[in-house]
């Protein structure tokens, strides 16, 4: 196996040292780096990727993608695959506040209603006394971590406040707290280990996703997810019950505009090539030109020398 090269060094170095990068950012550190547009070199991208999985493996790390639950947007990070909660957080955070941010991520995900986010007066409530193993927490009261009692509120606005930095929380347009995007990169398998439902389009666990309305039916679906799926036809019926799935939010206007979005993106992606095309094509004949330049120069210096040649015999003859 092919050893990496600077190139997938730097790319793995950008996302640890600045964390989860959005799609555009990811693409355009790749292509200062390798001179390739992802867009039009899909699989040289893509290689990239799968060369530098390859090697990670070996110390349990993953170059990771996903999907922003709150915007959509594509995200990439590099994640711990240790399956130890303890680890996900690494030594940076203390022991209290490891069970202050499992417990929010337990409230926020095992929300049946799927909002994706508990308000920051519930997050300030949580006891991390409920965090402790279960024979620990049915045990008496004295049995709690002098730490777990001592965590005072402000220590978890203090909590909630790095673990926002730090991506690993979010404050919501309403000013509430969601998950950040490496808890939704990183913690894959939490998701699935603890029977979080999953969307039913891309199989990502629904955190924040819209809940068929019908009653019995538990199909939850991402909004951004819903909206590619009317934007191809409004037919659209629910594959838990079978009933027609309401528009509910999603307006056809909406599944229009995301429509709209993903033609533009093309556009834009076509007039990234055609912009590389043209630059291609000026070096190229900025070459011909100076290559051209030369060769005139050549042939002129040539030709002053005959002629310096001619006139020094004539003057010799006359003298």
């Amino acid at each position: 196996m092919a050893s990496l090269t600077w190139k997938h060094h730097t790319l793995i170095q950008a996302l640890i040292s600045r964390g989860p990068l959005k799609e555009k950012e990811f693409e355009s550190i790749f292509t200062s780096v390798t001179g390739r547009n992802p867009g039009a070199a899909k699989k040289i991208f893509d290689k990239y990727l799968l060369e530098i999985n390859k090697e990670l493996s070996y110390v349990h790390f993953e170059l990771r993608a996903c999907r922003d639950q709150y915007d959509g947007q594509v995200c990439y990070g590099v994640v711990n695959t240790v399956s130890d909660d303890q680890s996900k957080l690494g030594t940076k955070y203390s022991v209290p506040q490891i069970a202050f941010f499992k417990g929010i991520i337990e409230a926020i995900a095992q929300d049946e209603a799927a909002q994706g986010c508990i308000s920051g007066f519930d997050a300030l409530n949580i006891r991390l006394e409920n965090q402790l193993p279960s024979e620990a927490s049915s045990s008496q009261q004295q049995q709690v971590p002098p730490a777990f009692k001592n965590f005072s509120m402000s220590q978890k606005d203090k909590t909630i406040d790095e673990l926002v930095r730090d991506k690993w929380l979010c404050r919501t347009g309403e000013g509430n707290i969601g998950l950040g995007i490496r808890s939704l990169l990183d913690l894959r398998s939490w998701f699935r280990n603890n029977d979080v439902p999953s969307c039913e389009v891309c199989n990502e666990a629904g955190v924040k996703a819209d809940l068929c309305p019908n009653e019995g039916c538990t199909v939850r679906i991402h909004k951004y997810c819903l909206k590619n799926l009317l934007s191809q036809r409004d037919d659209k019926v629910c594959s838990g019950c079978g009933k027609p799935w309401p528009l509910g939010t999603i307006t056809k206007e909406e599944a229009v505009e995301a429509a709209v979005d993903e033609e533009e993106e093309e556009e834009e992606e076509n007039e990234t090539q055609a912009t590389a095309l043209r630059s291609k094509k000026r070096k190229q004949k900025s070459q011909r030109d100076s290559s051209e330049n030369v060769s005139s120069q050549a042939s002129f210096a040539s030709t002053s020398g005959a002629t310096r040649r001619r006139v020094t015999r004539s003057a010799a003859h006359l003298s």
